[in-house]
């Protein structure tokens, strides 16, 4: 009896890691937040990298205006409409499994698109791109949820994963203009094979595998509801963008996405495996966190989309001297993400910092707006702009994220990351409709009452750029006091549950733990 006692205490023993493989663990992880981010990458700078090759691929391809808005709508369609099945695909068949499969679908769409010899071809490619990306996204932000628990690591991860988040659309840009200037409108879509095969290859050798999970089922109902209902508001926003919000494909599309919507709402009060369960919106601070983030996305939208405007048609920058000029205010938003969800957050909650970041995010548009002209010198007050605006954005989403996905369990892990991606898209949809119709507005008013010319038209343009930064930052400055009432005082606490395995942690680590 002894023997066999003694026998068994050195096969435990033998099987224990030492310090320099626990270590070797917890190094291992920041490689993973590595491939985590270069898949978040992917997907948020596919949202304006393909903007800049727009154009030229008009040019190439020989497709009308009006068909212009579906190599964007196709992207944003599949993509807002796939989310939450996909997070939940991630719960249920496992966080690598989803990764993987999403990197690699998203390369082969992206390859299909570059290479593309017609519109058609084209718009299934950003189709697809859009339905990989629902896949991949909801198991990158998971995977980083699952990996990093303890509080100083996970607030140093969330805070360099926000600012990719946040800066992402910069980088497209940036990125964009480089690859369409140098090579072709083509390495817009092909750099995503790059850039899958390098996180494909790391995914591989980095994530442990899962089993399914049997607790985790797909709510077909659920499915159908929130699929019809994401995909008809987002469609409804981009008609709204490129037609008007009083034209009736606009208003029957809004308006029938909010009844399915409200009808999935009440399918998921009833269902026994929902597929978004409610417990995870209406505890406050995640749902603070999420009207932070599509609030947010709302408002900065501006800042890509007319801020890119003037300094390309206004101040004449070319593609590459446009994205340079963002340049500072990803560097803005790297400084502040880290420091605010590694450093303040524990210590402060989300409630003060919140706000914060959006006070701070308006305070910044307010500055551009206060000073654009036709001639308003980039060092003097454009840079500033750009560092607040960056300033306020790494705090907002370096917190939000932290928190819109802290203490959900492994179950829920995937759902609560795609509502994340959810809430952005539908922000960034909405940002998109509203700026633009009050952005042509201001213009044809402006036009109507000093009437045409050259100049004239120049100043229209420019005044229609400042109206559209004054309603971004009022925009941000409601959502600060919106996000102030929502939030509750302190520090999130870990919701009861399942308890996270974290990705890097092999099968034999997790055996020695529980023996």
């Amino acid at each position: 009896m002894r023997n066999a006692v003694t026998t068994e205490k050195e096969e435990v023993v033998s099987l224990m890691p030492d310090a320099t493989s626990i270590s070797s663990v917890r190094d291992r992880r920041w490689w993973i937040l590595g491939v985590v981010g270069l898949a978040q990458l992917m997907v948020v700078l596919d949202a304006t990298i393909v903007n800049i090759a727009l154009p030229s691929a008009q040019r190439a391809l020989g497709f009308s205006n009006a068909d212009r808005q579906w190599v964007v709508t196709a992207y944003a369609l599949a993509f807002g409409g796939l989310l939450l099945l996909g997070g939940r695909l991630s719960d249920l068949v496992g966080r690598r499994t989803m990764l993987i499969i999403g990197l690699v679908g998203f390369a082969a769409a992206s390859a299909v698109g570059g290479a593309a010899t017609s519109f058609a071809v084209l718009v299934i490619g950003r189709g697809a791109q859009g339905a990989f990306g629902a896949l991949l996204a909801p198991a990158a932000l998971s995977t980083l949820t699952v990996t990093f628990t303890d509080p100083a690591d996970r607030g140093r991860a969330f805070g360099v994963y926000g600012a990719i988040a946040g800066a992402g659309g910069a980088v497209g840009l940036l990125l964009g203009g480089v690859l369409t200037e140098y090579l072709s409108w083509r390495w817009c879509l092909y750099v995503n094979v790059i850039l899958a095969a390098i996180a494909v290859a790391g995914a591989v050798r980095l994530l442990a595998s899962q089993p399914r999970d049997p607790g985790v089922r797909i709510d077909w109902p659920g499915t159908v509801l929130s699929v019809a209902g994401l995909v008809a508001v987002v469609y409804g926003l981009s008609e709204a963008a490129t037609k008007s919000w009083s034209a009736p494909e606009t208003i029957v599309l809004l308006v029938a996405g909010v009844v399915l919507l409200a009808a999935f709402v009440l399918v998921e009060q009833r269902v026994a495996h929902p597929l978004l369960p409610l417990r995870i919106v209406l505890n406050r601070f995640r749902g603070g966190a999420y009207l932070a983030i599509g609030l947010s996305s709302i408002g900065v939208f501006g800042i890509f989309l007319f801020l890119t405007y003037y300094v390309q048609l206004t101040l004449a920058y070319s593609p590459v001297k446009s994205g340079l000029a963002f340049l500072p205010m990803i560097a803005a938003i790297l400084a502040t993400s880290t420091i605010s969800s590694g450093v303040l957050l524990p210590r402060t909650g989300p409630r003060p910092l919140l706000p914060a970041g959006l006070l701070v995010m308006a305070g910044g548009l307010a500055l551009l707006a206060a000073r654009l002209g036709l001639r308003t010198s980039y060092l003097d007050w454009i840079l500033p702009g750009l560092l607040v605006v960056g300033a306020g954005l790494g705090v907002v989403f370096g917190v939000a994220l932290n928190t819109a996905t802290y203490g959900t369990g492994a179950a829920d892990a995937g759902v609560a990351s795609a509502l994340v991606n959810t809430n952005q898209q539908i922000g960034g949809s909405i940002g998109t409709a509203l700026l633009n119709t009050i952005a042509a507005s201001a213009l044809a008013s402006y036009v109507l009452a000093h009437g045409r010319g050259p100049l004239v038209l120049a100043q229209a343009a420019v005044h229609s750029y400042v109206v559209a930064f004054w309603v971004s930052a009022a925009i941000l400055a409601g959502s600060a006091i919106v996000c102030a009432l929502v939030l509750p005082s302190g520090t999130a606490a870990p919701a009861a549950g399942p308890v996270a395995v974290p990705a890097a942690v092999t099968r034999e680590e997790m055996t020695v733990r529980d023996a």
